[in-house]
């Protein structure tokens, strides 16, 4: 009885570890401290955020998640389905993705590798945030002059503001350009190009390789521009 028993604990581990999901994605690392929880991997799709894949952390606090990526898409990496507060974001690709952070400051500063649109995207984030903290050096300013009732520092304010907002999307286009031949390029055309000319977004779209305008972040672009066009 205790062999049966035995060979039936046996053969429900084998399909359990057989029945593990597969994919051309391998997302692994650690995370620091957490001994217990839910690590998911998640996507969007249409408008929903799914989950692909997860892991149970019980008393270790490495893990390895998987996917199929058919075209590089971000995924988020989040602590018990938490995407609010607690998440990381990540160009997904093909291959080995390598993330490694802490459970006390999880998504606030995490070591990813093994992602070439992630470096990039990275190098864009970085410029990025510079461009972030003059914009809120410029509302602070802003808001002194017209509590002085300064109208004359109100007006200059503006054009100043005027001529960041214009560098800020030349920036972002020749960004895009120079990086046609990656996913970034429509994705960051797609999110951080609302204010640009239709010229603008036709040069980059024209800038893109064939590959990746038939990604997936290449096709909604092109759907987007369509759509502007119509208008």
């Amino acid at each position: 009885m205790k062999k049966i028993i035995t060979l039936l604990v046996l053969s429900i581990l084998i399909v359990a570890c057989s029945s593990k999901k597969e994919g051309n994605m391998i997302v692994k690392g650690q995370i620091k401290g957490l001994k217990k929880g839910t690590l998911y991997l998640q996507k969007m799709k249409d408008t929903l955020l799914v989950s692909v894949d997860s892991v149970n952390l019980l008393g270790s606090d490495k893990f390895i998640l998987t996917d199929n990526v058919e075209s590089p898409v971000l995924y988020y990496l989040t602590f018990d389905g938490n995407t609010t507060n607690k998440r990381i974001l990540f160009f997904g690709e093909k291959g080995t993705i390598t993330i490694n952070d802490n459970v006390a400051e999880f998504g606030f500063n995490p070591e990813i590798s093994g992602s070439k649109n992630q470096e990039i995207l990275d190098k864009y984030n970085k410029i990025k945030r510079q461009f972030q903290d003059q914009r809120l050096e410029f509302i602070q300013k802003d808001f002194n002059a017209k509590k002085e009732n300064d109208e004359a520092l109100v007006l200059q304010l503006e054009k100043d503001y005027q001529k960041l907002t214009k560098r800020r999307v030349l920036f972002t286009t020749n960004f895009a350009i120079n990086n046609a031949d990656t996913e970034v390029a429509p994705y960051i055309a797609l999110t951080e190009m609302y204010d640009a000319s239709l010229k603008m977004l036709d040069t980059v779209n024209n800038s893109l390789s064939e590959n990746v305008k038939n990604s997936d972040y290449g096709k909604r672009f092109q759907e987007y521009l369509t759509k502007i066009k119509q208008k």
